[in-house]
Parts: structure tokens; C-alpha cells; sequence
């Protein structure tokens, strides 16, 4: 069983225990040594995916609980710019596009920020702020970047803007594409987040786009939060990293329309 599989496993066997586990259960329950099982949870500490305690770990976050957007950001840095990579490949020049809130979708704005020919529609002042603010690095030629509208709207954790303005303001707008990150991917319960409001807010996002792109490391697999907001049959394409396991993967592809798999270069 490879590393990402186990520690997928792990979080399975919290979610499954009520939100802890014993490093001597889970050695069994994976069929590798404690010292393994010890390794996997200080990576998965340290990635604060859960809490390391003495003699096993506990989880961090309940379902219904959404981490701040800074915690978000300092995991899976790789992967995350790995897909951002793959995912504006997909980007044409001259679309109209729409982006959710997320640690993901902020880092395919940040490669997005030299693309005056395309306009975005976005719910995130992060995604926002990249796509219009300008950087040390930046020469007076490279100030132009793509029109962007950002819609109102109450503040979420993630920094989106979710409530019925917001979704007024989405309303008005049709895109080639929805781009959207998730909290989890889950084979039975589709796309999913923790936050009812921004779970609603996904929903007026996915109404105006054409085609809707997911973008989600191999983390987010069967992880399951509070609120449903897609079913994995209206995803047209999934952008996730090679770190899915070859089964989850397949598993996947039998229910969206496209599984597009970014190379991480550098894996722990």
C-alpha cells in the first residue's frame, strides 16, 4: 500500500471512529508496523490534516467545521501547483470563466494574472486579489491582466463571498466554464464543502457555466463534508495529481466525463 493510500485510510478510519484512532489499531487495520503508521501520522501532523496525541491521533476538524484559508493553503503546496498548471492549459484565450473560492483555484489565478484576453467571473477575494493586484516583479507593460467581476456577499473562512447577494450577482453572468475546488470527492456523495452558504453559492457558479471543471489534489477523495452541492455526473472534467491512487482514479472516470492527472515534481 503506498503512503498516500495509507494516510487516506487513516482519515477514513477517524471519520469512521468518531474522530480518533490508536497508532496499534490502525497498524492492524492497515497491515503495516507501528513505525510506519507513526511516520504517516507526523506527515499528516504536519500537513494538519489531524492531530498527533499520544499513542494514536485525533482529527482536527469535524465535518461540519471549515478550516481557515491560510491552514488550507500550507497543504498539499505541490500537488495544488501541479493541477493550477495543468488546470489553465485548459484556459482558451478570449473565454469568459467562472472561479470558486479555494486554496486551488487561487493558484490557477495566479496563473492567470498575464491573460488580458479573458474575463472571470469570481466569488473569492483571493482569486480577486491575484488576478488584479499588482506584484514587485511586474513591469508597467505587465499591469494589464484579465477584467474581472467580483460579486458581494457575506465573508466565509475560505475568503469567498456566499448569501443570496452573491448568488443574485452570479446570476446575472454565463460562462464557457466553472472552475471549482472542493473540500471532498466522494464516489457516492459527489462534491461536497462544509459551509452551507458556500455550498449554495457553488450551485449559482455551476448554473452559469457551460461545462463545469473540477480541480481536487488526491486528498480530497472520500472525504465527505456537511453539504452536497454536485453530483459527480455533471462534472465534465476532474483535474486531480498523480498522487490518486490507480483505483480511486478509475473508479472516478466511470462517473465524470474526463480525469486529467497532473505530475507532482517533487513528492515527500
Amino acid at each position: 500500500m503506498l503512503a498516500a493510500e495509507r494516510r487516506r485510510a487513516i482519515l477514513r478510519a477517524l471519520d469512521d471512529s468518531g474522530g480518533a484512532v490508536r497508532v496499534a489499531d490502525l497498524a492492524t487495520r492497515l497491515g503495516v508496523s507501528e513505525m510506519t503508521v507513526r511516520r504517516d501520522l507526523d506527515a499528516m501532523d504536519a500537513e494538519q490534516q489531524l492531530r498527533k496525541v499520544h499513542g494514536g491521533a485525533v482529527s482536527r476538524h469535524h465535518r461540519g467545521e471549515e478550516p481557515g484559508a491560510s491552514v488550507k493553503a500550507a497543504q498539499q503546496r505541490a500537488e495544488k501547483a501541479a493541477i493550477a498548471d495543468l488546470a489553465a492549459t485548459t484556459v482558451a484565450d478570449g473565454v469568459t470563466i467562472a472561479l470558486s473560492a479555494g486554496t486551488t483555484t487561487t493558484e490557477l489565478a495566479r496563473r492567470l494574472r498575464r491573460r488580458p484576453s479573458i474575463t472571470v467571473v469570481t466569488n473569492s477575494l483571493s482569486v480577486f486579489d491575484v488576478l488584479t493586484g499588482r506584484t514587485a516583479d511586474m513591469a508597467d507593460d505587465d499591469a494589464e491582466g484579465p477584467t474581472v467581476y467580483l460579486c458581494g456577499g457575506t465573508r466565509t473562512p475560505s475568503d469567498a463571498l456566499v448569501g443570496p447577494v452573491a448568488d443574485t450577482a452570479i446570476a446575472s453572468f454565463r460562462v464557457d466554464a466553472t472552475y471549482v475546488g472542493v473540500h471532498g470527492i466522494d464516489p457516492d456523495a459527489g462534491l461536497t464543502s462544509p459551509n452551507i452558504a458556500e455550498a449554495h453559492t457553488n450551485r449559482a457558479l455551476i448554473r452559469i457555466g457551460a461545462k463545469l471543471i473540477v480541480l481536487a489534489d488526491h486528498t480530497k477523495y472520500g472525504e465527505v463534508g456537511t453539504n452536497v452541492f454536485a453530483d459527480l455526473r455533471q462534472v465534465d472534467t476532474l483535474i486531480t495529481d498523480d498522487g490518486l491512487a490507480d483505483a480511486d482514479r478509475a473508479t472516478l472516470a466511470g462517473s465524470v466525463g474526463t480525469v486529467m492527472t497532473a505530475e507532482v515534481t517533487r513528492r515527500r
